[in-house]
């Protein structure tokens, strides 16, 4: 394993950990168990992408490519990123599990300044074939997107050159002041950016 390949694992395992998060507050939040399922999947994936992480690690460990030392701390990396997958399901699972949120947990959640949305993108919209860039959404809404989920793949952090198709399944963060107007767009019932 290049250094290359081990920074570019460790950068998805980190991101995905970091996703998940927020999903997984999102699901409680929204008491929505679509993203609690959404969390589940991730983790799995998470998992195995740890776990191929380790075997590179200690493989290039055996074969003189790394130093003990350099593997341990690839492995240690990897694993922190799993325990947050981990916590983050365990988050998640509150919601599946139908758990009441207390009160005043919820309060709280809905007092954040920031807010997480997931939304699908419908053939009507005006967000449909245009770039991230041209259509300005996080100028305009307060709202940026953070990963899209297309034909069961992930698209995480993607950039301004990145065209939103019908269907796209958009996870963003941004202001609670722009959420509904940025819902209604991605859903076709606004026209106007």
């Amino acid at each position: 394993m290049s250094e290359k390949e081990a920074e570019e694992l460790l950068l998805e395992l980190k991101e995905k950990a970091e996703l998940m998060v927020d999903l997984a507050y999102s699901s409680v939040l929204y008491d929505n168990k679509e993203i609690a399922e959404e969390v589940y999947e991730l983790e799995d994936f998470v998992d195995a992408l740890n776990e191929e992480l380790q075997k590179l690690a200690i493989k290039d460990v055996k074969s003189g490519e790394l130093e003990l030392n350099e593997g341990l701390a690839i492995i240690q990396l990897g694993s922190c990123s799993e325990a947050i997958a981990d916590a983050a399901r365990d988050i998640a699972d509150v919601e599946l599990r139908d758990v009441e949120l207390h009160p005043v947990l919820r309060e709280s959640i809905m007092e954040a300044d920031e807010v997480f949305v997931r939304v699908r993108v419908a053939e009507d919209s005006v967000l449909t074939d245009k770039s991230i860039g041209e259509v300005k959404l996080a100028s305009k809404t307060g709202m940026w997107i953070i990963a899209i989920k297309r034909n069961g793949k992930w698209i995480y952090d993607p950039n301004k050159y990145m065209k939103i198709m019908e269907g796209d399944v958009l996870f963003c963060k941004g202001t609670r002041e722009g959420m509904e107007h940025f819902i209604a767009l991605a859903k076709g019932e606004e026209k106007e950016i």
